[in-house]
């Protein structure tokens, strides 16, 4: 008799969590790796859930694909991993329980930019791995991406004839990550082929009783429900849970009478809870008719408001635009900054904007300036941010701050990391990449949040994205321009380019995108200045020429800063050419420098307007 024809008239007991259990003996390394170097602590995690009464094990695979290996250096021995998995189940549990092989999803709740032909190469070589073994079944497991799960489910079904388990993660009540609605995803993933389609990971018992309420019983599968022990709690540097087997007793009544027919436990459940579910249920025919409850969420509309300003992208289309960069600063001084910002203003820049702890050195928020020269000044702030700083709770709030404060110009970059900065023992957290970044700020400009709920309102962000020129293959950093422009850049700001023939290459490797580019310009102070950009700041590279002429100033700081402002006229020369957006960098605070480059580009813009309307006449 298999998995399923005994699901047909039972309801059967998965086992718990396997990390949990490792992770509570203290073990620090990749518990995959396990399998191969201490198997007799994985069997024994095995035999203590089947003696608690589980009738479906999995394999301690849920992460052993080439992608997630390679994070230990382990990318080598996926098939190795994998088999012995299954021997070590086999010798665990013998003919006492069904063998399920694990799956994990590889996109987590951030997003990941991770191509989905790669994680489809890494599925088929982990799969394969383990339907050679003789397993009774496979388990998907924690899959947030509906997508990947998709996509997985349908190489699984074309090559196995062996029962499919599909779980999803969820991210609210009854919704996915996308905000498709769980009943219908799991008729997708039943015409995809799974045998059965449930929920794991992320949530507890009640939640999950919630979202199963929803659904009405599928006639071509059967449904499964794999909860969290509880919420993690956070005690002397270590995770816990809540131990509650007699409530999972509970709710393994309560899933039951939701048509669940396999029962387990995911994040901190241990054999205790697998025990007190096992008894709850033992002898429990399956349920075969249910209610299904709708519960009634109102709906939100989303509210239109109309365009504060025009955006940036679109003005840089239109005209020439300057947009200069001044830092804020590293104390509680911020007189010298709103004076280069107001001198700014005046000269008529387009926007002031401001770095997000620039070379991960804390300076005061560019959140709060932006809104001082905003509501004191009438000036126009764009604000970088950073993925370096916040996770995604923190960049989300930020965000809906900065639309709040009615600031809505923004540089979306990844970030420095801490370690060359001021405070190298800061920890990096990129939860997301510049490019999931973009990607969200995108998406709420749609009303809607990272989880797929209503904002309420559209944010109007117009997105600006890095651009470094300055690399040796110039082809693939436009690449990555492209990816950028998918994910819902508007425009983009270059590093500071020092080659007049340089920005003509830029020029003629960019003209194909839709999207324009703010060159990047800073002016050089001296030739101490010029060493440290071209010798240490990553990014920023100095023509010989260009070095040998601030060499040749010596010491002398005005004759310094005067072959600098040179310098940059110069490029602006070129570069107006060729771009309308300037992008200039204010160097050490030194704003008269750049309020002149300002000017500079305002009066080259004049003449050439004149020059227009003379040739017009």
């Amino acid at each position: 008799m298999g998995l399923l024809e005994d699901l047909k008239s039972k309801v059967l007991i998965g086992d718990g969590a396997m990390g949990t259990l490792l992770y509570s003996k203290q073990i620090d390394r990749c518990f995959e790796e396990l399998n191969l170097s201490h198997g007799q602590q994985i069997k024994e995690i095995h035999q203590a859930y089947v003696k608690a009464g589980a009738q479906v094990i999995q394999t301690n695979t849920y992460a052993a694909n080439t992608i997630k290996l390679a994070r230990y250096g382990l990318e080598k021995v996926v098939k190795d991993i994998n088999k012995a998995s299954v021997k070590l189940a086999k010798e665990a549990v013998g003919d006492e329980a069904y063998i399920l092989g694990t799956i994990g999803g590889i996109r987590g709740f951030q997003k990941e930019a991770i191509d989905l032909e790669e994680i489809k190469q890494s599925f088929r070589e982990q799969f394969f791995s383990l339907a050679e073994e003789d397993i009774d079944g496979v388990l998907l497991e924690t899959y947030y991406d509906y997508h990947e799960l998709k996509a997985v489910l349908e190489i699984a079904r074309s090559e196995t004839n062996l029962p499919i388990i599909a779980q999803l993660s969820l991210q609210e009540v009854g919704v996915l990550q996308n905000g498709v609605e769980l009943s219908k995803a799991f008729d997708s993933l039943i015409d995809l082929g799974a045998d059965i389609v449930g929920l794991n990971c992320r949530m507890g018992p009640y939640h999950m009783i919630r979202s199963l309420e929803q659904v009405p019983l599928p006639d071509r599968a059967f449904l499964s429900a794999y909860p969290n022990a509880s919420l993690p709690d956070y005690r002397d540097g270590r995770f816990v849970y809540q131990s509650n087997p007699d409530y999972f007793a509970e709710s393994a009544l309560s899933l039951r009478e939701q048509g669940v027919r396999l029962i387990g436990g995911c994040c901190g459940t241990t054999p205790a809870h697998i025990e007190a579910m096992a008894n709850a249920v033992k002898g429990l025919a399956p349920v075969t008719h249910k209610v299904v409850k709708r519960h009634s969420v109102p709906k939100e509309s989303i509210t239109i408001l109309e365009q504060r300003e025009k955006p940036l992208h679109a003005i840089v289309k239109q005209r020439s635009s300057v947009i200069v960069e001044l830092d804020p600063p590293k104390t509680l001084d911020t007189s010298q900054f709103i004076e280069g910002a107001k001198q700014l203003n005046a000269a008529g820049v387009d926007a002031v904007t401001m770095a997000d702890n620039s070379l991960a050195s804390p300076r005061i928020s560019n959140m709060a300036l932006g809104s001082i020269i905003k509501n004191e000044l009438n000036a126009r702030p764009l604000v970088h941010v950073t993925c370096r700083d916040r996770n995604l709770i923190g960049l989300q709030s930020h965000l809906l701050g900065l639309h709040t404060l009615g600031i809505d110009q923004v540089l979306a970059v990844t970030g420095d990391p801490t370690k060359v900065g001021d405070f190298p023992g800061a920890t990096s957290v990129y939860d997301l990449s510049s490019f999931d970044l973009i990607h969200l700020m995108k998406q709420m400009n749609e009303g809607i949040s990272f989880s797929g709920k209503s904002l309420g309102q559209k944010t109007s962000f117009s997105i600006a994205a890095a651009f470094n020129p300055n690399v040796r293959h110039l082809d693939r950093a436009v690449k990555r321009l492209e990816k950028k422009i998918e994910c819902g850049a508007d425009y983009f700001m270059s590093q500071p380019v020092y080659s007049e023939k340089q920005i003509v290459e830029i020029y003629e490797a960019t003209k194909h995108l839709n999207a324009p580019i703010y060159l990047g310009i800073m002016p050089l102070t001296g030739t101490r200045n010029a060493e440290f950009l071209h010798n240490e700041v990553p990014g920023i590279k100095l023509t010989d020429e260009i070095r040998q002429t601030m060499a040749a100033c010596g010491e002398d700081r005005q004759k310094g800063e005067q072959e600098g402002l040179a310098i940059a006229k110069s490029l602006i020369d070129v570069a107006f050419e060729y771009f309308n957006g300037l992008y200039i960098i204010t160097p050490f605070f030194r704003y008269n420098m750049t309020v002149e480059l300002t000017k500079y580009v305002k009066e080259k813009e004049e003449a050439r307007a004149k020059s227009r309307v003379r040739s017009l006449k």
